[in-house]
């Protein structure tokens, strides 16, 4: 009982991280993006959403592991890898390279921008799935 006790407990907890991602970071399409500040805070966001998403996404593969629950278990890293990709190698690294040219260049203020979007749209579908696999998956 405690192995799949600690499971749920680790998806509700990625569930409000993603939940909380979401929206906090939809008002910050408000924002023009237009300098340096609103890029590190930003940018800042992203992170710390993404190593959050990344330990407690890892503790829920291992406690879904642990209870037997290998299809949970694959999805939670699945999600758990993705952020850790969009953190290391895609998002994050993106945003660190254009926030140096966005005073003076208005395509790296749209890049940006579509960086931000990409980004809240790939959490809004890692939250459905989580979603969907919670309410049509049979634990």
């Amino acid at each position: 009982m405690l192995p799949i006790v600690v499971a749920l407990a680790a998806t509700v907890v990625l569930l409000v991280w993603m939940g909380f991602f979401m929206m906090g970071s939809l008002p910050l399409l408000v924002l023009k993006h237009d300098t340096p500040l609103d890029g590190r805070f930003i940018r800042g966001l992203f992170n710390v959403y993404y190593v959050a998403v990344i330990l407690t996404a890892s503790a829920a593969a291992l406690s879904y592991v642990w209870s037997g629950k290998l299809v949970f278990a694959l999805g939670a890293a699945v999600i758990g890898g993705l952020a850790f990709a969009l953190r290391g190698w895609i998002i994050i690294p993106r945003m660190d390279a254009l926030r140096g040219t966005i005073p003076g260049v208005d395509a790296s203020i749209v890049a940006f921008r579509k960086l931000h979007i990409a980004g809240m749209l790939v959490n809004v579908a890692q939250l459905a799935m989580v979603a969907w696999a919670l309410t049509q998956l049979k634990m």
